[in-house]
């Protein structure tokens, strides 16, 4: 049995703000949070939801990882788009090329993200979260992909891709060069241990899968928190 992806989390300066920028944008509802914090349920088949956790910590360089949404035609992307700014987004710019299709935001806390052009055929057959796309090695999309015992669905040229059986999302990593990490990421996973509830267990399992145990400065009641091959941080939490 592996662990279950049960939460991407944003560390927000503003969470309810987020909440509903993203609630507004990928048209998820509110949902109770057993953990503290604030959720978004899927209305699709992303199968984990997203959570909202308060930081004072302002947000100095990009995200290791970021959404990729899906379009189904131009006017498609353009209304996404206009969604997005009507909510608080705005443009930004990360070296992108003018040729290039897709279009490149961040939300009101600055997280960037990307709406991919239609006709993109590596989330063809995505939803509209079309990937969570990540800076990260191969070794980090092994490790993943043997944590959360997802199929690897890319692996060339030390790029790697995995995908739940079930469908959703792909998570993606770029290989290597890395951007530096100078601190703690703004995103990171949560997941849940498997149905027998041996979290203990399931931490072992992880550090022997190259993940470490790691003191992320804060309250970690209900949750291990550890890192994995590339240093992201992630949590495992205690059953509810």
């Amino acid at each position: 049995m592996t662990s279950h992806l049960l939460a991407l989390c944003f560390d927000a300066n503003d969470p309810l703000r987020l909440a509903r920028f993203w609630a507004g944008v990928l048209d998820w509802e509110f949902a109770d949070d057993p953990h503290d914090g604030i959720a978004l349920l899927p209305s699709d088949d992303t199968g984990f939801r997203i959570r909202f956790l308060p930081t004072r910590e302002q947000k100095a360089v990009p995200n290791r990882m970021h959404f990729d949404l899906t379009s189904a035609s131009l006017d498609d992307q353009q209304r996404t788009v206009a969604t997005a700014l009507a909510l608080g987004g705005r443009h930004i710019d990360v070296g992108q090329r003018p040729e290039e299709g897709h279009v490149v935001l961040a939300d009101p806390d600055g997280n960037e993200f990307c709406v991919t052009e239609p006709g993109n055929n590596f989330l063809a057959d995505c939803g509209f979260i079309g990937a969570l796309a990540c800076d990260g090695s191969q070794e980090v999309g092994y490790f993943w992909s043997e944590a959360l015992g997802w199929p690897l669905v890319w692996d060339q040229d030390q790029e790697t891709a995995i995908r739940a059986p079930y469908g959703g999302p792909k998570i993606t990593w770029g290989g290597p060069p890395l951007l530096p990490k100078p601190g703690r990421n703004r995103l990171h996973f949560d997941l849940a241990p498997p149905a027998d509830g041996d979290r203990r267990a399931e931490v072992d399992r992880l550090v022997s899968l190259g993940a470490t145990r790691i003191d992320i400065g804060r309250d970690e009641a209900g949750r291990v928190a550890m890192a994995d091959p590339d240093g992201n941080e992630f949590c495992v939490l205690t059953p509810r």
